[in-house]
């Protein structure tokens, strides 16, 4: 039976024909359709049809920026794996910390990757009040004395980590893998994402809250702000998480609300951790009960969807209303037995993580579920 063709774009006939030729180029047969074959360049509103099938990977392709560009047609396509074999995992020294080394470089094992620990300091520079002062010019002996306490405390809290790891691994408590550690200076944050975006390691793996962070202090965690803006995946664990490695993770709670690029993320769950057993089970957030009917054949259709182009996996989807949203959660998370909680994190401006959150940002400060934010 002929597979059914969907529709992906509609464009302009211009846009169409390199959209269509940037599709081949990937491999995915591409069609137009509804073309004013009497004057094919005037033709406005003509459809691309592709496979069903392809839809996840064709998604991926319009998502990015460059497509339309005049130079992509005349590229070939080099899309090979461009991310490192790195696992990053920032450490402060904290039992958080601990807890992503343990499950990092079990990780690393089944995946013959490299391990990075990054630890970022911050030291302040103290300069003159005086723009043109000769006196006293520099950093006081003081404060010199005083970085330099600082950065002799560092060394040794890394020394004293690397040793740990050095007898956990002779012990046979953590598989023998490469690691390197690096000491940064600067913001954590800045740092660490930096690093995110020149390297592109496969994954950051960390606490969700580190040493000497409040509880409730949203908007200033590292966590969160990695979460926020990293270029790449990020498992944040909760401290006392009992799985060390993704071989003890059964199910996965997949955040949806309906739009288009939760079906790039999924696909992209999914190809990333192929090797791995879960089920999944899909969760929309109702914000109103009105539309709780409506979001249920919407979701129930999302699991046939997912079904026929992923016939292994086992799905199920709920319903969580928004009143009480992250106890509602916790609540499903427990009766479902959900072991990581998976969600999709949008670039957002600056005033949007400010002012409202990401649940991803919320959650980390609340659940004891570990969470993979998807990028």
């Amino acid at each position: 039976m002929e597979e059914k063709l969907v529709t992906l774009a509609i464009l302009t006939y211009s846009k169409a024909q390199i959209l269509k030729t940037v599709l081949e180029n990937e491999g995915i047969e591409a069609y137009i359709h509804n073309v004013n074959l009497i004057q094919p360049v005037i033709s406005s509103g003509v459809r691309i049809r592709i496979k069903e099938s392809d839809l996840p990977r064709a998604l991926k392709i319009i998502e990015s920026s460059a497509w339309l560009a005049d130079e992509v047609v005349k590229e070939e396509p080099q899309k090979a794996e461009r991310r490192s074999k790195k696992i990053l995992i920032p450490i402060d020294f904290s039992g958080y910390s601990l807890k992503a080394c343990e499950f990092g470089f079990n990780f690393a094992n089944e995946i013959h990757a490299e391990v990075v620990l990054m630890h970022v300091y911050f030291s302040p520079v103290y300069m003159p009040s005086l723009q043109y002062a000769t006196e006293g010019y520099g950093i006081p002996f003081e404060k010199e004395m005083g970085i330099k306490s600082m950065l002799d405390n560092i060394h040794e809290q890394l020394n004293k980590l690397v040793e740990h790891i050095k007898e956990k691994i002779n012990s046979g408590e953590l598989p023998s893998v490469k690691y390197t550690c690096l000491l940064r200076e600067g913001v954590p944050e800045e740092e660490i994402l930096h690093y995110a975006r020149t390297e592109e390691p496969l994954i950051i793996i960390m606490g969700t809250r580190g040493m000497g962070e409040k509880e409730l202090d949203l908007i200033g965690s590292v966590t969160a702000e990695i979460i926020d803006r990293s270029p790449t995946f990020v498992y944040a664990i909760p401290e006392h998480v009992k799985a060390k490695n993704f071989n003890e993770i059964h199910k996965v709670g997949f955040i949806t609300n309906f739009d288009q690029r939760d079906l790039i993320a999924f696909d992209s769950l999914i190809t990333t951790f192929q090797n791995y057993k879960f089920d999944i089970s899909f969760i929309h957030l109702n914000t109103n009960e009105q539309r709780r009917t409506w979001n249920e054949i919407k979701l129930a259709g999302i699991k046939e969807y997912f079904k026929k182009q992923y016939p292994q996996l086992n799905i199920s989807y709920n319903i969580v209303t928004e009143d009480h949203l992250l106890n509602n959660l916790d609540v499903y998370v427990k009766e479902e037995n959900i072991d990581v909680l998976c969600i999709t994190n949008y670039k957002r401006n600056v005033f949007a993580r400010l002012f409202n959150p990401s649940i991803a940002r919320r959650m980390i400060f609340h659940s004891n579920t570990p969470i993979l934010v998807i990028k």
